[in-house]
Protein backbone atom coordinates (compact mmCIF):
# COMPACT_ATOMS: atom_id res chain seq x y z
CA UNK A 1 0.00 0.00 0.00
CA UNK A 2 1.76 3.28 -1.14
CA UNK A 3 0.48 5.47 1.25
CA UNK A 4 2.03 3.86 4.22
CA UNK A 5 4.34 5.95 6.09
CA UNK A 6 7.73 4.49 5.90
CA UNK A 7 7.61 4.55 9.71
CA UNK A 8 5.13 2.09 10.43
CA UNK A 9 6.45 -0.81 11.68
CA UNK A 10 6.76 -4.02 10.08
CA UNK A 11 5.05 -2.95 6.84
CA UNK A 12 6.78 -3.57 3.13
CA UNK A 13 4.43 -2.09 0.74
CA UNK A 14 5.85 -3.24 -2.47
CA UNK A 15 4.86 -6.94 -1.81
CA UNK A 16 2.07 -7.03 0.92
CA UNK A 17 4.20 -8.49 3.81
CA UNK A 18 3.48 -7.25 7.53
CA UNK A 19 4.63 -7.99 10.54
CA UNK A 20 2.57 -9.08 13.58
CA UNK A 21 3.33 -5.44 15.19
CA UNK A 22 3.00 -4.16 11.72
CA UNK A 23 -0.62 -5.64 11.12
CA UNK A 24 -1.71 -4.58 14.49
CA UNK A 25 -0.85 -1.00 13.89
CA UNK A 26 -2.28 -0.90 10.63
CA UNK A 27 -5.90 -2.52 12.21
CA UNK A 28 -5.70 0.38 14.86
CA UNK A 29 -5.12 2.92 12.13
CA UNK A 30 -7.48 1.75 9.71
CA UNK A 31 -10.39 2.32 12.56
CA UNK A 32 -8.66 5.30 14.44
CA UNK A 33 -10.75 7.83 12.39
CA UNK A 34 -14.26 5.64 12.26
CA UNK A 35 -16.44 6.77 14.80
CA UNK A 36 -17.90 4.48 17.93
CA UNK A 37 -21.55 3.34 16.77
CA UNK A 38 -20.71 4.41 12.51
CA UNK A 39 -22.92 2.38 10.38
CA UNK A 40 -21.17 -1.28 9.63
CA UNK A 41 -20.44 -0.35 5.88
CA UNK A 42 -18.21 3.05 7.65
CA UNK A 43 -16.02 0.38 9.22
CA UNK A 44 -16.23 -1.98 6.22
CA UNK A 45 -15.22 1.09 4.18
CA UNK A 46 -12.10 1.71 6.42
CA UNK A 47 -10.86 -1.17 6.27
CA UNK A 48 -10.98 -1.58 2.69
CA UNK A 49 -9.01 1.70 2.27
CA UNK A 50 -6.87 0.93 4.77
CA UNK A 51 -5.91 -2.10 2.64
CA UNK A 52 -6.18 -4.36 5.54
CA UNK A 53 -8.76 -6.60 3.61
CA UNK A 54 -6.24 -7.38 0.94
CA UNK A 55 -3.21 -8.08 3.50
CA UNK A 56 -6.11 -10.70 5.02
CA UNK A 57 -5.97 -13.64 2.80
CA UNK A 58 -2.33 -15.04 1.88
CA UNK A 59 -2.71 -18.07 0.27
CA UNK A 60 -5.08 -19.97 -2.09
CA UNK A 61 -6.72 -22.60 -4.32
CA UNK A 62 -8.84 -24.26 -6.37
CA UNK A 63 -12.08 -23.43 -3.86
CA UNK A 64 -11.20 -19.81 -3.31
CA UNK A 65 -8.27 -17.44 -1.24
CA UNK A 66 -7.26 -18.88 2.35
CA UNK A 67 -7.18 -16.63 5.26
CA UNK A 68 -3.88 -15.63 7.55
CA UNK A 69 -5.66 -17.43 10.62
CA UNK A 70 -3.72 -15.13 12.98
CA UNK A 71 -4.40 -11.81 10.85
CA UNK A 72 -8.33 -12.42 10.87
CA UNK A 73 -7.79 -13.31 14.88
CA UNK A 74 -6.28 -9.83 15.20
CA UNK A 75 -8.95 -8.11 12.72
CA UNK A 76 -11.76 -9.26 14.56
CA UNK A 77 -10.72 -8.28 18.36
CA UNK A 78 -9.83 -5.10 17.23
CA UNK A 79 -13.32 -4.30 15.81
CA UNK A 80 -15.15 -6.01 18.43
CA UNK A 81 -12.82 -4.13 20.83
CA UNK A 82 -14.78 -0.93 19.40
CA UNK A 83 -18.06 -2.67 21.50
CA UNK A 84 -20.38 -2.91 18.73
CA UNK A 85 -21.53 -6.86 18.00
CA UNK A 86 -23.49 -5.95 14.94
CA UNK A 87 -20.87 -4.63 13.21
CA UNK A 88 -18.40 -7.39 14.18
CA UNK A 89 -20.53 -9.60 13.04
CA UNK A 90 -21.32 -8.01 9.53
CA UNK A 91 -17.33 -8.21 9.49
CA UNK A 92 -16.69 -11.63 10.37
CA UNK A 93 -19.22 -12.84 7.16
CA UNK A 94 -17.63 -10.63 4.68
CA UNK A 95 -14.24 -11.52 6.11
CA UNK A 96 -14.70 -15.27 6.89
CA UNK A 97 -17.30 -16.47 4.07
CA UNK A 98 -18.59 -14.28 1.59
CA UNK A 99 -15.75 -12.46 0.51
CA UNK A 100 -13.57 -15.73 -0.18
CA UNK A 101 -16.25 -17.34 -1.85
CA UNK A 102 -16.72 -14.50 -3.83
CA UNK A 103 -12.59 -14.65 -4.76
CA UNK A 104 -13.67 -18.64 -5.72
CA UNK A 105 -15.36 -17.26 -8.85
CA UNK A 106 -13.16 -14.29 -10.02
CA UNK A 107 -12.83 -15.94 -13.59
CA UNK A 108 -16.50 -15.39 -13.92
CA UNK A 109 -19.19 -18.19 -15.20
CA UNK A 110 -19.81 -16.88 -18.69
CA UNK A 111 -20.09 -19.74 -21.00
CA UNK A 112 -20.97 -22.28 -18.79
CA UNK A 113 -24.25 -22.50 -19.48
CA UNK A 114 -22.70 -23.89 -23.42
CA UNK A 115 -21.51 -20.82 -25.87
CA UNK A 116 -19.10 -18.00 -25.49
CA UNK A 117 -19.09 -15.68 -28.81
CA UNK A 118 -17.28 -12.81 -26.66
CA UNK A 119 -15.40 -10.17 -28.37
CA UNK A 120 -11.31 -10.20 -27.83
CA UNK A 121 -12.19 -6.87 -26.24
CA UNK A 122 -15.31 -8.09 -23.87
CA UNK A 123 -12.98 -11.31 -22.88
CA UNK A 124 -10.29 -9.03 -21.45
CA UNK A 125 -12.93 -6.51 -19.09
CA UNK A 126 -13.15 -8.25 -15.50
CA UNK A 127 -16.06 -10.46 -15.49
CA UNK A 128 -19.28 -9.14 -12.85
CA UNK A 129 -17.43 -11.54 -10.38
CA UNK A 130 -14.51 -10.23 -10.39
CA UNK A 131 -15.66 -6.95 -10.37
CA UNK A 132 -17.38 -7.26 -7.31
CA UNK A 133 -15.05 -9.19 -5.51
CA UNK A 134 -12.55 -6.11 -6.23
CA UNK A 135 -15.18 -3.23 -5.02
CA UNK A 136 -15.88 -5.18 -1.91
CA UNK A 137 -11.88 -5.71 -1.11
CA UNK A 138 -11.26 -2.29 -1.53
CA UNK A 139 -14.45 -1.56 0.67
CA UNK A 140 -16.63 0.71 -1.21
CA UNK A 141 -19.07 -2.51 -1.49
CA UNK A 142 -20.42 -4.93 0.84
CA UNK A 143 -21.56 -8.14 -0.21
CA UNK A 144 -23.95 -10.09 1.76
CA UNK A 145 -24.23 -14.46 1.88
CA UNK A 146 -27.15 -15.03 1.59
CA UNK A 147 -27.76 -18.97 2.54
CA UNK A 148 -30.19 -19.85 5.06
CA UNK A 149 -33.32 -20.18 2.87
CA UNK A 150 -37.41 -19.71 3.55
CA UNK A 151 -37.81 -22.82 2.38
CA UNK A 152 -35.81 -25.13 5.34
CA UNK A 153 -34.35 -24.53 8.64
CA UNK A 154 -30.82 -23.49 8.31
CA UNK A 155 -29.18 -26.27 9.66
CA UNK A 156 -30.79 -28.07 6.60
CA UNK A 157 -29.23 -26.24 3.66
CA UNK A 158 -29.95 -29.41 1.14
CA UNK A 159 -33.24 -28.74 1.87
CA UNK A 160 -33.48 -25.30 0.24
CA UNK A 161 -36.11 -23.90 -1.93
CA UNK A 162 -34.27 -20.83 -3.82
CA UNK A 163 -33.65 -22.30 -7.37
CA UNK A 164 -31.33 -21.13 -10.17
CA UNK A 165 -31.59 -21.92 -13.97
CA UNK A 166 -30.83 -21.48 -17.10
CA UNK A 167 -32.98 -19.66 -19.33
CA UNK A 168 -32.38 -18.00 -22.50
CA UNK A 169 -28.74 -17.81 -22.34
CA UNK A 170 -29.14 -16.61 -18.64
CA UNK A 171 -30.30 -16.85 -15.07
CA UNK A 172 -33.23 -17.14 -13.38
CA UNK A 173 -33.45 -17.04 -9.68
CA UNK A 174 -36.40 -17.71 -7.63
CA UNK A 175 -36.72 -18.23 -4.14
CA UNK A 176 -36.22 -16.35 -0.53
CA UNK A 177 -33.76 -16.33 1.94
CA UNK A 178 -34.05 -15.08 5.60
CA UNK A 179 -31.88 -13.87 9.01
CA UNK A 180 -29.38 -12.62 6.42
CA UNK A 181 -26.66 -10.52 7.54
CA UNK A 182 -26.03 -7.54 5.71
CA UNK A 183 -29.13 -8.09 3.79
CA UNK A 184 -30.00 -4.26 4.18
CA UNK A 185 -26.64 -2.60 3.29
CA UNK A 186 -25.13 -5.14 0.71
CA UNK A 187 -24.82 -3.61 -2.57
CA UNK A 188 -24.12 -7.73 -3.93
CA UNK A 189 -25.79 -10.78 -2.53
CA UNK A 190 -23.95 -13.68 -2.78
CA UNK A 191 -26.93 -16.48 -3.12
CA UNK A 192 -27.12 -19.96 -2.80
CA UNK A 193 -29.40 -21.48 -5.03
CA UNK A 194 -30.54 -25.46 -5.98
CA UNK A 195 -29.78 -25.84 -9.89
CA UNK A 196 -31.98 -28.83 -9.77
CA UNK A 197 -33.65 -30.96 -7.90
CA UNK A 198 -32.05 -33.58 -5.16
CA UNK A 199 -29.89 -33.16 -2.12
CA UNK A 200 -26.48 -34.32 -3.42
CA UNK A 201 -23.42 -31.57 -3.10
CA UNK A 202 -23.24 -31.03 -6.60
CA UNK A 203 -27.38 -29.94 -6.86
CA UNK A 204 -26.33 -26.45 -5.54
CA UNK A 205 -24.57 -23.50 -7.12
CA UNK A 206 -23.82 -19.66 -5.96
CA UNK A 207 -24.89 -16.71 -7.72
CA UNK A 208 -23.97 -13.21 -7.38
CA UNK A 209 -26.92 -11.01 -7.60
CA UNK A 210 -26.20 -7.11 -7.19
CA UNK A 211 -28.98 -5.90 -4.55
CA UNK A 212 -30.61 -3.10 -7.04
CA UNK A 213 -31.84 -5.67 -9.24
CA UNK A 214 -35.14 -5.86 -10.86
CA UNK A 215 -37.19 -8.45 -9.05
CA UNK A 216 -34.90 -8.35 -5.54
CA UNK A 217 -37.02 -7.07 -2.53
CA UNK A 218 -35.28 -6.91 1.08
CA UNK A 219 -37.40 -6.48 4.19
CA UNK A 220 -35.87 -5.85 7.91
CA UNK A 221 -35.60 -8.80 10.37
CA UNK A 222 -38.20 -8.54 13.24
CA UNK A 223 -35.15 -8.21 15.86
CA UNK A 224 -33.89 -5.33 17.73
CA UNK A 225 -30.38 -7.52 18.50
CA UNK A 226 -27.45 -6.69 16.56
CA UNK A 227 -28.91 -3.68 14.81
CA UNK A 228 -25.84 -2.59 12.85
CA UNK A 229 -25.50 -6.12 11.85
CA UNK A 230 -27.93 -4.86 9.29
CA UNK A 231 -30.08 -8.33 9.39
CA UNK A 232 -32.78 -8.95 6.76
CA UNK A 233 -34.84 -11.38 4.85
CA UNK A 234 -34.65 -11.35 0.99
CA UNK A 235 -37.23 -12.24 -1.84
CA UNK A 236 -35.74 -13.35 -5.43
CA UNK A 237 -38.96 -13.08 -7.95
CA UNK A 238 -37.51 -14.39 -10.76
CA UNK A 239 -34.77 -12.61 -10.63
CA UNK A 240 -32.71 -12.28 -14.52
CA UNK A 241 -29.35 -12.16 -15.10
CA UNK A 242 -26.47 -12.50 -17.59
CA UNK A 243 -24.39 -16.07 -17.22
CA UNK A 244 -21.65 -14.68 -16.28
CA UNK A 245 -23.33 -13.84 -12.92
CA UNK A 246 -22.25 -17.72 -11.53
CA UNK A 247 -19.89 -17.59 -9.21
CA UNK A 248 -17.62 -20.58 -9.80
CA UNK A 249 -18.41 -24.25 -11.34
CA UNK A 250 -22.01 -24.54 -11.81
CA UNK A 251 -22.55 -27.74 -9.06
CA UNK A 252 -19.51 -26.17 -6.70
CA UNK A 253 -21.66 -24.82 -4.50
CA UNK A 254 -21.83 -27.10 -1.28
CA UNK A 255 -18.08 -28.05 -1.87
CA UNK A 256 -17.13 -24.33 -1.74
CA UNK A 257 -19.08 -23.58 1.01
CA UNK A 258 -18.34 -26.12 2.80
CA UNK A 259 -14.34 -25.34 2.32
CA UNK A 260 -14.99 -21.76 3.90
CA UNK A 261 -17.69 -23.19 6.27
CA UNK A 262 -14.83 -24.09 8.81
CA UNK A 263 -12.91 -20.54 8.16
CA UNK A 264 -16.16 -19.19 9.08
CA UNK A 265 -16.20 -21.23 12.55
CA UNK A 266 -12.50 -20.28 13.32
CA UNK A 267 -13.82 -16.77 12.94
CA UNK A 268 -16.98 -16.78 15.23
CA UNK A 269 -14.04 -19.01 17.97
CA UNK A 270 -11.79 -16.05 17.89
CA UNK A 271 -14.53 -13.66 18.22
CA UNK A 272 -15.96 -15.31 20.84
CA UNK A 273 -12.57 -14.89 22.88
CA UNK A 274 -12.24 -11.37 21.83
CA UNK A 275 -15.90 -11.11 23.09
CA UNK A 276 -15.87 -12.83 26.34
CA UNK A 277 -12.60 -11.47 27.57
CA UNK A 278 -13.87 -8.00 26.64
CA UNK A 279 -16.97 -8.77 29.11
CA UNK A 280 -15.15 -10.54 31.76
CA UNK A 281 -12.67 -7.42 32.34
CA UNK A 282 -15.43 -4.99 32.43
CA UNK A 283 -17.00 -7.52 35.05
CA UNK A 284 -13.70 -7.49 36.97
CA UNK A 285 -13.55 -3.74 36.97
CA UNK A 286 -17.03 -3.85 38.23
CA UNK A 287 -16.53 -6.28 41.05
CA UNK A 288 -13.76 -4.40 42.28
CA UNK A 289 -15.88 -0.92 42.45
CA UNK A 290 -19.03 -2.34 44.32
CA UNK A 291 -18.78 -2.74 47.77
CA UNK A 292 -20.96 -4.91 50.43
CA UNK A 293 -20.59 -3.98 54.00
CA UNK A 294 -17.03 -2.09 52.83
CA UNK A 295 -15.81 -4.68 51.11
CA UNK A 296 -15.26 -4.58 47.44
CA UNK A 297 -17.12 -8.05 45.92
CA UNK A 298 -14.37 -8.97 43.90
CA UNK A 299 -13.04 -9.92 47.52
CA UNK A 300 -16.13 -12.68 47.93
CA UNK A 301 -14.30 -16.37 47.29
CA UNK A 302 -17.92 -16.94 45.73
CA UNK A 303 -17.28 -14.47 43.14
CA UNK A 304 -13.69 -14.68 42.58
CA UNK A 305 -14.32 -18.75 42.06
CA UNK A 306 -17.03 -18.39 39.72
CA UNK A 307 -14.87 -15.42 37.83
CA UNK A 308 -11.84 -17.59 37.51
CA UNK A 309 -14.23 -20.74 36.48
CA UNK A 310 -15.35 -18.59 33.46
CA UNK A 311 -11.81 -17.77 32.95
CA UNK A 312 -10.58 -20.78 32.26
CA UNK A 313 -12.96 -21.61 29.94
CA UNK A 314 -12.30 -18.32 27.82
CA UNK A 315 -8.69 -19.41 28.00
CA UNK A 316 -9.29 -23.35 27.08
CA UNK A 317 -11.05 -22.19 24.10
CA UNK A 318 -8.18 -19.43 23.21
CA UNK A 319 -5.85 -22.21 23.00
CA UNK A 320 -8.32 -24.70 21.14
CA UNK A 321 -8.84 -21.82 18.27
CA UNK A 322 -4.93 -21.53 18.48
CA UNK A 323 -4.20 -25.22 18.03
CA UNK A 324 -7.03 -25.60 15.16
CA UNK A 325 -6.46 -22.64 13.17
CA UNK A 326 -4.72 -23.57 10.23
CA UNK A 327 -6.72 -26.79 9.56
CA UNK A 328 -9.97 -25.04 9.78
CA UNK A 329 -8.53 -22.02 7.81
CA UNK A 330 -7.44 -24.03 4.82
CA UNK A 331 -10.62 -26.38 5.36
CA UNK A 332 -8.41 -29.62 5.39
CA UNK A 333 -10.29 -31.27 8.34
CA UNK A 334 -14.12 -30.89 9.00
CA UNK A 335 -13.51 -32.22 12.53
CA UNK A 336 -11.49 -28.80 13.63
CA UNK A 337 -14.81 -26.46 12.57
CA UNK A 338 -16.87 -29.16 14.52
CA UNK A 339 -15.37 -29.00 17.54
CA UNK A 340 -14.53 -25.06 17.59
CA UNK A 341 -18.34 -24.41 16.62
CA UNK A 342 -19.18 -26.67 19.56
CA UNK A 343 -16.32 -25.16 21.52
CA UNK A 344 -18.32 -22.02 21.00
CA UNK A 345 -21.86 -23.08 21.95
CA UNK A 346 -20.68 -24.67 25.40
CA UNK A 347 -17.99 -21.31 26.28
CA UNK A 348 -19.55 -18.36 25.24
CA UNK A 349 -23.18 -18.30 27.05
CA UNK A 350 -22.19 -20.14 30.22
CA UNK A 351 -19.70 -17.40 30.78
CA UNK A 352 -21.84 -14.24 29.24
CA UNK A 353 -24.55 -15.43 31.60
CA UNK A 354 -22.35 -16.14 34.30
CA UNK A 355 -21.14 -12.26 33.94
CA UNK A 356 -24.61 -10.74 33.79
CA UNK A 357 -25.62 -12.84 36.71
CA UNK A 358 -22.79 -11.31 38.61
CA UNK A 359 -23.21 -7.62 37.35
CA UNK A 360 -26.79 -7.71 38.64
CA UNK A 361 -28.94 -4.44 37.91
CA UNK A 362 -26.26 -3.08 35.91
CA UNK A 363 -26.49 -5.74 33.33
CA UNK A 364 -29.79 -4.30 32.15
CA UNK A 365 -29.00 -1.31 30.98
CA UNK A 366 -28.81 -0.08 27.73
CA UNK A 367 -26.03 -2.02 25.92
CA UNK A 368 -25.45 -4.34 29.39
CA UNK A 369 -24.36 -7.67 29.82
CA UNK A 370 -27.60 -9.36 29.70
CA UNK A 371 -27.84 -7.60 25.73
CA UNK A 372 -24.41 -8.45 24.92
CA UNK A 373 -25.23 -12.03 26.05
CA UNK A 374 -28.77 -12.08 23.76
CA UNK A 375 -26.54 -10.97 20.91
CA UNK A 376 -23.41 -13.20 21.14
CA UNK A 377 -26.37 -15.94 21.58
CA UNK A 378 -26.12 -16.15 17.24
CA UNK A 379 -22.07 -17.42 18.03
CA UNK A 380 -24.13 -21.21 19.02
CA UNK A 381 -26.77 -20.33 16.06
CA UNK A 382 -25.15 -18.75 13.13
CA UNK A 383 -23.24 -21.70 11.04
CA UNK A 384 -24.43 -24.54 13.10
CA UNK A 385 -26.52 -24.74 16.65
CA UNK A 386 -24.31 -26.78 19.13
CA UNK A 387 -26.74 -28.91 19.39
CA UNK A 388 -25.88 -30.33 15.65
CA UNK A 389 -22.16 -29.59 15.94
CA UNK A 390 -21.90 -31.78 18.69
CA UNK A 391 -23.74 -34.97 16.81
CA UNK A 392 -20.76 -34.51 14.25
CA UNK A 393 -17.94 -34.59 16.78
CA UNK A 394 -19.89 -37.87 17.88
CA UNK A 395 -19.72 -39.18 14.07
CA UNK A 396 -16.44 -38.06 14.38
CA UNK A 397 -15.58 -39.57 17.66
CA UNK A 398 -13.03 -42.39 16.71
CA UNK A 399 -10.55 -39.91 14.59
CA UNK A 400 -10.47 -37.72 17.67
CA UNK A 401 -9.64 -40.16 20.02
CA UNK A 402 -7.25 -41.82 17.57
CA UNK A 403 -5.86 -37.81 17.86
CA UNK A 404 -5.97 -37.42 21.29
CA UNK A 405 -4.02 -40.80 22.10
CA UNK A 406 -0.91 -39.68 19.14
Amino acid sequence: MSDLAPADPGLAPADGEVSPDGWRHLLARALAGVPAGAPAPAVWRALGEAGVLRRLYRDGNALGPVVDPARLGDLLRTVDARGDNGATLSVLVQAASALPILGSGRSGGAGRSGGSGRSRTAAAAPSPVAAAHERVLAGSAQVALAATDEAAAGSDLSGLGTEVRFEDGGLVVHGGKRWVTNARSAEFLLVLARRRPGRHFTDFSWVLVPAATPGVTVRPAATDLLANAATGHIGFDSVRLPADHLVGANGRGMAVFARHMSTERLAGAQWAVALTGRVLADTRERLRGRTVDGEPLWHNPVVRRDFAECLVRVAQLRALSEDLAGTAAKGQNLSAGALLKSAVGLTADAVLARCAQLQGADGFAAGGAQTVRAEAAVLGIGGGVTELMLDSVADMSEQLLAELRT
